[in-house]
């Protein structure tokens, strides 16, 4: 199952809000015991997504995908990086969350960066 890694910068309640939606989810905020510390640099961030595989959580458009091309031309991979933007409803947001973690394909989301909300067409 996927987990996620959020962001300093994203809204904790998230997490609360997400378990309290789905309790078998695997959520851990930057800063918590054995997540990387407070002011940890976007670099080492997805070096320990990598070698822990969750998920980034983050709603930093402006630098992540550099970070990101960085990461892969270095020969590393990551689970994958959802952006979100927090002026957008929450509760679409945990809905897609939610779907993303229990109905996504492995390797889906790989390298890749995901704006969310997600558009349907």
């Amino acid at each position: 199952m996927i987990r996620y890694l959020l962001d300093e910068h994203v809204s904790p309640s998230i997490r609360q809000q997400l378990i309290r939606k789905s309790p078998d989810l695997v959520v851990w905020i930057i800063g918590d015991p054995d997540a990387p510390p407070k002011g940890a640099s976007d670099p080492d961030l997805l070096t320990w997504c990598e070698e822990h595989e969750f998920f980034l959580i983050t709603n930093n458009r402006k630098t992540m995908p550099s970070h990101l091309a960085d990461h892969l031309t270095n020969g590393h991979h990551m689970p994958g990086i959802l952006v979100v933007d927090p002026s957008r409803d929450i509760g679409q947001l945990l809905d897609e969350l939610v779907l993303i973690a229990y109905a996504s394909f492995e390797n889906e989301y790989r390298d890749r960066i995901v704006y969310l909300p997600l558009e349907f067409w």
